[in-house]
């Protein structure tokens, strides 16, 4: 089983229905775990980040009420499908990692050399991905509400990290929507945040196509799914027994993950970065050395077998 193969074909489909699932009234609700964009006209569910921030930014007494229960359904929502699916969303479902991809596939293609970071500076960044969450928490919550006396920040700065994603110019051109691809000059703020959001659209192309998933290292939702990943029923498990560390599985991974590879004394190696995609699983020469369970039950094992197959060798050697 080329897993590579499957999971572009379901990443495409994810995509299509992402984008266009509305038209035939498709909706999977407000608390879904991918940049599934707010500002994308025909979206068939919305990014759990864009309710949360805009609920941060009510007055508390409003969040005691009505208010507050509507965002605890779209919070039991949000880990309802982190349960399911677990990072997964990440590596089969997200449009902006299926972008991503796609940019990978075009660099290969040309034959342009593949970039990484340095061990150093992928765990001296590591940390910029739950800033950003704190950030698009307090920021909101600093609109409706007072710190210590404080004046209240402007409205302008209502759900910052949308003003910013990569997904909001990007999903809306593929409805024939380019409007999102300016520099908003009404207030300072705007001025501030939609330069900011053209620098990183433009970043993320560049980079993007340098790197593997250049954009998920920094992505807050990957920080906030990262906080519900040992509730799931999907997992990644590694026997350090049998592992030869061989380097396969670091290799291919596309978030250049080197624990899963130096791990060997943790069964559950989903990391903060680990978006399930089972590139590691399909590279692995060693008989369920790792494998991909859901509900504690082997779903794709590692084996030698199939590791030849997969590399175009006789069944029999």
């Amino acid at each position: 089983m080329r897993v590579d193969r499957i999971r572009l074909l379901i990443q495409f489909l994810s995509f299509i229905l992402m984008i266009y699932g509305g038209i035939v009234l498709i909706n999977l609700g407000r608390g879904l775990p991918a940049l599934t964009c707010v500002y994308s006209k025909y979206s068939a569910g919305l990014c759990f980040l864009y309710p949360l921030q805009r609920f941060a930014g009510l007055p508390f007494f409003l969040l005691l009420g009505g208010y507050g229960i509507l965002l605890l359904k779209y919070m039991g929502m949000f880990i309802l499908w982190v349960i399911v699916l677990n990072t997964a969303w990440c590596g089969w479902v997200c449009p902006i990692g299926f972008l991503q991809d796609l940019l990978s596939k075009l660099r290969a293609y040309m034959n342009v050399d593949l970039s990484r970071f340095s061990w150093l500076t992928r765990d001296r960044y590591k940390s910029v991905k739950y800033i950003l969450l704190v950030l698009l928490i307090l920021l909101p919550i600093g609109i409706g509400n007072s710190f210590f006396g404080l004046p209240k920040l402007t409205d302008d700065l209502a759900v910052p990290f949308c003003q910013i994603c990569p997904a909001k110019p990007l999903l809306p051109m593929f409805d024939g929507n380019f409007s999102h691809i300016f520099i908003d000059f009404s207030s300072g703020t705007k001025i501030v945040l939609s330069t900011l959001s053209m620098i990183i659209l433009a970043l993320f192309f560049t980079a993007s196509f340098l790197k593997r998933r250049f954009f998920c290292s920094y992505c807050p939702m990957s920080a906030l799914l990262s906080l519900f990943k040992k509730t799931s029923l999907l997992s990644l498990k590694k026997d350090g027994r049998k592992c030869t560390q061989c380097g396969n599985c670091s290799r291919v991974c596309p978030m250049e993950i080197r624990e899963i590879a130096d791990e060997r004394e943790r069964t559950d190696i989903v990391t903060q970065d680990c978006m399930l995609c089972m590139r590691c699983i399909e590279v692995c020469p060693e008989d369920n050395a790792l494998r991909a369970t859901f509900a504690g039950m082997t779903i794709f094992p590692s084996t030698a077998k199939g590791f030849l197959k997969r590399q175009g060798a006789f069944e029999k050697v």
